[in-house]
């Protein structure tokens, strides 16, 4: 199996998401990722459904190895510092000085490891007025102005995953490839610091460039318009997503599938401007329309039509999809003492092939005793030779 990372040793002491988020990235990849956890309790996010194994924990720390050090003992933090000599990567999310409180900061491990990248993930960034307030990915929402784009007004709520949180572990990975591949050519290591609302504000690009170059300030409907995109209930109480986008061939087939031929010869609905402007007036016209007829049969009409669509999935049938079953999205492994596992796999594919063996989420402390031995990075490639 491919593992573009083989051979890259990471250490992650991280909690909750973005940092344990940005590890697993490296980890899918093939990257030998060891998290170091706190003694008896580890990764908080471990016990948010009671025990140490939490569905909350499973997400984020699959493809890792655990051990536990405590940092304030100076015994404890010899042999981790031994780890940090031969690491490559060093991924940490505590708020500013926490790090260096543990005894873990850039400037130590950076002395002991000159070529070492050190990663710091931050709610607010290392300094400035608000460096030290707490973050969670609501707040990183809602102060990067990516929250409003998601509240409808009319029933003002908080919806959706925590995206900032796993943004923010994307772009981290993704800063810490870069670090990798300039190493290769100067040898030394680099400190990226990387914060939620810096992420989050540059995945809200679009957001702000509509508010620069034109003054548009967007609101949750502005892009839903002009994609021309619609959510529909069925008469089976199933729901179904529709993308029309700009091209006329899309709605034509619309107009096809729901045996309406003269909906484009209302003046409201004949050319693009007019659809974005009386979408409203759309979503009232195709609403019941959508309602008289089963959803597998609006699907196997939609697709008949050439529209661009796709059934509303819940987590329990997404995965049964014939073409996500054909991608073989789904994986499962077995951990000794916790059972069956299973996740998602990694979504990029190299020379055709899926990386879809995955290792289960470790237990607190698994692999210590592998920690006291003289060789504990695994070199990958030699296991691949000899299997």
């Amino acid at each position: 199996m491919i593992k573009v990372l083989d051979g890259v040793r990471v250490l992650e002491m991280g909690t909750f998401i973005t940092g344990p988020a940005a590890a697993m990235f490296l980890a899918d990849m093939g990257a030998d990722v060891v998290k170091i956890e706190r003694p008896r309790t580890g990764d908080p996010f471990r016990a948010f459904k009671g025990g140490l194994y939490s569905p909350h924990f499973q997400t984020y720390n699959r493809n890792k190895r655990s051990i536990t050090v405590d940092t304030r003992d100076s015994g404890a933090l010899k042999r981790l510092d031994q780890l940090v000599s031969d690491a490559d990567v060093f991924i940490q999310n505590f708020r500013p000085g926490v790090a260096e409180d543990l005894n873990v900061g850039a400037e130590r491990l950076q002395k002991i490891n000159p070529a070492l990248i050190y990663c710091g993930i931050s709610g607010f960034g290392k300094d400035g007025p608000a460096a030290g307030r707490p973050a969670y990915d609501t707040v990183a929402q809602a102060a990067s102005g990516w929250l409003r784009l998601l509240i409808n007004p009319n029933n003002p709520r908080v919806v959706g995953p925590a995206i900032a949180d796993a943004v923010t572990g994307f772009y981290a990975a993704f800063g810490i490839l870069g670090a990798l591949y300039e190493r290769q050519r100067t040898g030394r290591g680099r400190r990226i610091d990387i914060s939620m609302l810096e992420a989050m504000c540059h995945f809200n690009l679009d957001d702000f460039t509509h508010y620069f170059s034109s003054g548009e300030i967007m609101g949750p409907f502005s892009r839903p318009r002009v994609s021309q995109s619609y959510v529909f209930e069925c008469a089976d109480a199933k729901w179904i997503a529709l993308h029309m986008s700009s091209p006329e061939k899309f709605w034509e087939g619309l107009a096809a599938a729901m045996d309406r031929p003269d909906l484009l010869q209302d003046p409201r609905f004949a050319e693009r401007p007019g659809r974005i402007s009386h979408q409203d007036d759309l979503i009232a016209l195709m609403t019941p329309i959508f309602k008289a007829h089963s959803r597998a049969e609006w699907c196997a009409v939609l697709e008949r039509e050439g529209v661009p669509f796709a059934p509303i999935y819940d987590s329990s049938e997404a995965l049964q999809d014939p073409q996500a079953k054909h991608l073989g999205i789904e994986v499962e492994a077995q951990h000794p003492t916790m059972g069956r596992f299973r996740s998602v796999r990694f979504p990029v594919n190299f020379d055709g092939q899926t990386l879809s063996k995955i290792e289960p989420p470790p237990t607190l402390g698994e692999h210590d005793e592998e920690a006291r031995a003289p060789r504990f990075w695994r070199d990958q490639r030699a296991n691949d030779a000899a299997e």
